[in-house]
């Protein structure tokens, strides 16, 4: 059994670091060898036990352990293995906030990594569910749900006890998890509307001072307000805005799949244009923590030696990140005309592994009268895992301290850079309180 000792070699207290992910390497679908290295870093994990609070992964993990004949890994039926995988939804707060042997330390440690190669080897010889399948293509599904009559209908069986019963007969997704509403009118046909700044574009550290818009399928079909707030808070502080003039989705929930082809394929499209945009001297922002960490980390992870993916990556940001950049230079407006009084935030996960900081908190703290109240701990929606009929139960569980603060704090408004989170959060609130998103709780003290 592995102790959670070990030796450290010099250099072992440094920032973590990440290594490519070898997806190209025949041996990375290796079944013989993936599960080699399954019971060499389940042991280890099993001797520290540091991250048993953090996904149902580790629970899974040591519960069958405990329960094994010998209470060690070698007596743990390999079956346990997938249960262990299937409760991973690649958050990387495991790698990022708890594990002490990720590198550079010797044991090289990458749980995340080594999920998402068992969730790959099992896609690429079986293939996935219809459900996940539907699931996963966030594109289609919101280009043909946001059709106006489609939405309202599509919206209807979602918001019907008959309608979310079939879904869990015929999907298997739960009957009170969240699922989105589709909007009607697309987040490309409301920017139509909106003129682009004629302004001269001014420098602030990293920013060049004008931003080209990735809009994210769940802004493009379901949140298109949060694209429509970043134009308005952006071009009220000088900066011009226009939207990508092309994109597909991120390719996150691809990745989630383990189906790393259609990963490659979104990236084909998307890093051409934002690329393009970025030699015109366009800075790129997102709405959604996931969509800019798969372009700062996980298609560079994917993609080591493509010089227009390391481009993209130097140019891509997330809202409060940018404007925290445009203040530090004096850029940014805080002519503030409404308090937000007291505000709970939930930090999204994918958000806190860009290690950026608390860029939300801390401009919404620059409003008079506000107080930002974070809250790092995972809401439990993690992707489409809360949604699924067998892991919604589980999802709850994890984002009940969530709720419970947010409960108990009372506040004036709670907001999560995650609209989907937010959904889970209030799910579990007591009363109707409704999130508001940090975008927009921005606007509001803006008065625009």
């Amino acid at each position: 059994m592995a102790t959670s000792g070990g030796s450290r070699r010099e250099g072992s207290l440094e920032a973590p670091t990440r290594h490519p992910l070898d997806w190209k390497n025949p041996d990375f679908y290796n079944q013989e060898s993936l599960f080699k290295e399954m019971e060499r870093v389940f042991d280890i994990c099993h001797g520290c036990r540091r991250c048993f609070s953090l996904c149902n992964s580790f629970p899974t993990l040591f519960d069958a352990v405990d329960a094994s004949d010998t209470g060690e890994l070698d007596s743990v039926p390999k079956t346990v293995y997938w249960d262990v995988v299937d409760h991973c939804y690649l958050c990387d707060m495991c790698y990022m906030s708890k594990c002490p042997y990720v590198p550079p330390h010797e044991w090289n440690l990458d749980f995340p990594h080594l999920m998402l190669r068992a969730k790959a080897k099992r896609f690429k010889d079986e293939g996935a569910s219809t459900r996940d399948k539907i699931l996963s293509a966030t594109d289609v599904v919101g280009r043909l749900a946001g059709i106006p009559v489609v939405a309202q209908a599509v919206n209807a069986v979602n918001h019907s006890k008959a309608g979310r019963k079939l879904l869990k007969a015929t999907m298997g997704i739960h009957e009170d998890a969240p699922v989105p509403d589709y909007a009607a009118r697309s987040l490309k046909a409301r920017m139509k509307s909106v003129p682009v700044l004629s302004a001269q574009p001014q420098e602030a550290g990293p920013t060049r001072g004008k931003v080209a818009l990735f809009g994210t399928c769940y802004g493009r079909h379901i949140h298109p307000e949060l694209g429509e707030d970043i134009a308005a808070i952006f071009q009220h502080n000088g900066i011009p805005v226009q939207m990508a003039p092309k994109e597909k989705c991120c390719g996150m929930p691809k990745l989630e799949l383990g189906d790393l082809e259609s990963v490659a394929a979104n990236k084909d499209i998307n890093i051409p244009v934002l690329a393009a945009l970025v030699d015109d001297g366009w800075d790129i922002v997102a709405p959604i923590p996931s969509c800019v960490l798969m372009f700062k980390q996980e298609l560079p992870l994917m993609f080591p030696d493509d010089e227009q993916v390391k481009k993209v990556q130097a140019a891509m940001f997330d809202p409060f990140e940018y404007l925290m950049h445009r203040h530090k230079a004096g850029l940014l407006d805080t002519q503030f005309k409404k308090e937000l009084g007291n505000v709970s935030y939930h930090v999204a996960c994918h958000l806190r592994v860009q290690n950026i900081g608390l860029k939300t908190r801390d401009v919404l703290s620059l409003v008079p009268g506000t107080t930002v109240d974070p809250i790092e701990r995972c809401s439990g929606h993690n992707g489409t895992y809360a949604v699924k009929q067998e892991f919604h139960d589980f999802s709850v569980k994890i984002g009940r301290p969530v709720v419970r603060k947010v409960n108990d704090a009372k506040p004036d408004y709670y907001a999560s850079d995650c609209p989907m989170a937010g959904e889970q959060i209030r799910h579990g609130l007591d009363g109707d309180m409704q999130p508001t998103h940090p975008l927009r709780l921005l606007r509001i003290a803006y008065g625009i």
